[in-house]
Formats: C-alpha cells, sequence, structure tokens
C-alpha cells in the first residue's frame, strides 16, 4: 500500500482502487440523498449499469480507466447497481467492489486434437453448442440492465484476435443488449488496428448499435471513418484518466534524491498493434536507443528510474538492463532504479518522483501528464502521437519504428530548455481536458 496526500491529509490508496469508491461514496453524501427515486425503473428496481472491456487485467492502464470511470459513476450516481462483463472477472472482483462477470465462460480444458475429421467433430458438438449457451447466458446476464457502457482503452481492434475481448464478443454482447432493450455506449475509446474483414464488421456493427459514441483522440475517429464507418455524430473527448480525481495524485517531494531523476517507461514490442507486419529489429534497436540515452544521462549527473504500465514490461527492463550493464563502467549500478510496480497505485509515486519522463506505454504518458510531468513519447501507435499533438507536445514524440538515440537526447535537451513553459502548458492542457470529461460524464449519466 502507497501513502498518498490529499489537501494535506494523508490518503492510503488500498489495493484495486478501494480508496477511489470510499471518496466517491464520501463525496456522493447526502447531495445525492434524494436521488434515490430517479434512480429506479418503473417497477421500482435500481437502475443497473454494466461495463464492458479488458479489465482484471495486469496492465495498468486499463485497471485506472475502469477505476476512474466507476469513481465518477458512484459520484454522481452512487444508488446504482454495478456490474462489470470482463476479462478477468475473479481477479476484478477481488480489488473492486463490483459484481464481475467473464466475457465469455470456458467449458472444460481444451483438447490437443491432432486429426481433421476430430477437430470438426469436437467444433459441431461441443464448440457451437457451448457458443450458443453463451448467447443465452449472456441475455441472461443483460437481463434488466438499462445501459452498457464500453469505457475507453483501445478496445476496437484485431491485432490481439477476434475472440475473448476482441471484435467478436463486443459485437455479440452489444447485439444482445440492443435485443434487451439495453442503451449501449462508446465512451472515449481508442480504435485500430484492424485487419480482417470480419474484424471490420464486428467493429462496426457494434458502434452502429450505441446510442452514445465517443473517441479518444481524433486519430480514432479519423481511422473508423477510413474502414467505413459514419462519424458525422460523434465527438472526440480525452482519455478517461485525464479524470483521475486530484484528491488521488501523489504529492511532489516524496521519495527524492539529490540526483535530478529521470524516468524511462520500457514495453515489449507491441508486435501487430503497431504495424502489420512487426520485426524484431524494432525492438532491438528501440533498446539500443534508449541506452545510448541512459548512457548521456549519467555521464551527466542524472538518476535513472525504470518505469512499467503492465506486468509483462519486466521483461524489456531486463533487456534494457543486460544490454546497458557492460558500458555502465565507473557508474554505481544504484543510479539505475528498478522497483517494479505492481498496481497502477504503486506506479503513480514513482512517477511523481521523476523530474522527467520518457515513456512508451500510453498511459504512462498520460499519467505523467497528469501529474504534470515534461514528457517524451516513443509512439508505437497513432494513440501516442495524436495525444502529443493533442497537449502541444509533438515536438517531443520519436516513432518507435524510427527512433534515433541522438534525437532523444536533442529533445531531452530541448525538453530541459523550455521546461517551465512547458509544464505550465501541460497544466492548462490537463485541466482542459478534465472539463470536457465533466461535460461528458453529464452528457452519459443524466438520463439515468
Amino acid at each position: 500500500m502507497t501513502a498518498l496526500q490529499s489537501q494535506g491529509t494523508s490518503i492510503r490508496i488500498r489495493s484495486g482502487g478501494e480508496a477511489l469508491v470510499a471518496q466517491a461514496e464520501a463525496l456522493s453524501g447526502e447531495s445525492h440523498s434524494g436521488t434515490g427515486n430517479n434512480l429506479r425503473n418503473a417497477n421500482g428496481r435500481r437502475k443497473r449499469i454494466c461495463f464492458f472491456g479488458h479489465f482484471g487485467s495486469p496492465n495498468f492502464g486499463n485497471e485506472i480507466t475502469i477505476q476512474t470511470i466507476l469513481y465518477h459513476l458512484r459520484r454522481l450516481l452512487p444508488q446504482a447497481d454495478v456490474a462489470c462483463i470482463c476479462t478477468y472477472p475473479k481477479s476484478f472482483a477481488a480489488h473492486q467492489n463490483v459484481k464481475a462477470i467473464p466475457i465469455s465462460r470456458t467449458f472444460g480444458k481444451p483438447w490437443n486434437l491432432r486429426t481433421r475429421l476430430a477437430k470438426l467433430l469436437r467444433k459441431i458438438f461441443i464448440a457451437v453448442p457451448s457458443e450458443l449457451w453463451r448467447w443465452l447466458d449472456a441475455f441472461k446476464t443483460l437481463k434488466g440492465t438499462d445501459v452498457l457502457i464500453i469505457p475507453g482503452t483501445g478496445l476496437l481492434t484485431d491485432a490481439y484476435g477476434l475472440r475473448g475481448w476482441g471484435p467478436y464478443n463486443l459485437f455479440k454482447w452489444s447485439l444482445i443488449a440492443k435485443l434487451s432493450g439495453c442503451e449501449v455506449q462508446f465512451v472515449s475509446v481508442g480504435a485500430g488496428p484492424i485487419y480482417s474483414t470480419f474484424g471490420r464488421y464486428f467493429v462496426k456493427s457494434a458502434l452502429s448499435m450505441a446510442g452514445f459514441r465517443s473517441y479518444r483522440d481524433h486519430a480514432s475517429m479519423a481511422y473508423l471513418t477510413r474502414i467505413g464507418f459514419r462519424t458525422n455524430s460523434d465527438r472526440v473527448f480525452p482519455d478517461l484518466v485525464f479524470s483521475l480525481p486530484k484528491s488521488m495524485l501523489p504529492r511532489d517531494g516524496d521519495g527524492r534524491s539529490k540526483r535530478s531523476i529521470v524516468g524511462i517507461g520500457l514495453m515489449p514490442y507491441a508486435g501487430k498493434y503497431s504495424i502489420a507486419k512487426p520485426s524484431d529489429t524494432t525492438y532491438q534497436e528501440y533498446l539500443k536507443s534508449l541506452v545510448t540515452f541512459a548512457q548521456w544521462l549519467l555521464v551527466r549527473g542524472y538518476d535513472i528510474r525504470l518505469l512499467i504500465g503492465e506486468v509483462s514490461d519486466r521483461t524489456a527492463s531486463e533487456d534494457f538492463k543486460s544490454m546497458l550493464k557492460p558500458s555502465l563502467g565507473d557508474y554505481d549500478e544504484d543510479r539505475i532504479i528498478d522497483q517494479p510496480a505492481g498496481s497502477v497505485e504503486e506506479l503513480l509515486p514513482q512517477i511523481m518522483a521523476t523530474d522527467v519522463v520518457v515513456a512508451t506505454r500510453f498511459h504512462n504518458i498520460v499519467l505523467a501528464l497528469v501529474l504534470n510531468k515534461p514528457v517524451i513519447s516513443i509512439s508505437f501507435h497513432h494513440k501516442c502521437a495524436s495525444l502529443m499533438k493533442e497537449m502541444g507536445l509533438s515536438d517531443y514524440c520519436q516513432d518507435i519504428s524510427h527512433i534515433d538515440g541522438d534525437r532523444l537526447i536533442e529533445q531531452f535537451q530541448g525538453l530541459q530548455r523550455s521546461a517551465h513553459k512547458l509544464k505550465s502548458l501541460i497544466s492548462q492542457r490537463v485541466e482542459q481536458s478534465r472539463k470536457a470529461l465533466d461535460e461528458q460524464y453529464s452528457l452519459i449519466f443524466k438520463d439515468i
């Protein structure tokens, strides 16, 4: 657990955003005490809201996204009945005060079938009936639900397959919601890449069933337009994490060393999520460029803190350290601070303890901006470049496919020279994002 400070009062961040829940309930307080009747259907049942997404996962960005929108839901609609349809329901339920339902239930253990006939028979007698049962189960789950919300994250892609949290199940749950008389909302979602014909069909069909659609950047909206989806009445609102409550942010100055600290956020190469034909060469050049940058920092007296945004990023951190170690020479290895966070609650104080952040994962960049840190983005997806453009920081962004260590050093020097001006700009843009998201919460929750 990590102790954070808010308005001079110590707040302890508990596992899985429990403090977000507690504070939202406290903020709702008596100001919502008269809303009970408004939050009930004609039959007297409380309004029911379901979320859908890749949640309960080891990805910190996904987890802080759902925690943030849950906070605002509880703040505005404290008496609503809430559930989440997600990838890892056991993990999600263990860390959130929310009922969790699997996106796709499993039946038995997978068989390692070798013959074509055996695979065909399994599909006919097991796979098809099982999927029909999942559809019926989904109807049962959404019965009586008023709104199905798909909140944030880069869900509109088939880079990780059609099934799981991919386009097929997104389409299935959206269609069942529509047939059940449940409103569908896509809220600040990200889109692309979508490679397959089925992927495009499922994504466009799911979106077409929504009564409200917004995207977290103009790049996502433009991408959907290019694949033939009409976005004429849709809107762009910032990523939901920009509405992380200020009171839950760590206090600056905690955990500081005497030397300036540069946070370097690493991740394994995203493969098809970045480009149709990925190559390991890109990852190796990425690591080499960051090693060149790290060497330059150490020579000039900076300390380095390694940052991750998902548990799997530890592999990239180890690869980076192995590549850097032969060149460390006389430099103390303790100047490379590597304390892998196990949650976003642990990550936030680590970012706050830095002076500048150079990161790859999208939500590491978002969190650094929320904490008013000058930042350089290594863009592995159009969402990163789009974010930096919206924040007025395009000069401090590099494409991972063409990353250059020397240019990274030049960008860092420019960032340092303009740090005061940039921090003022970042603070202004983040506050604008907060206000825009307040408007969006009013839009999506006003009729519930």
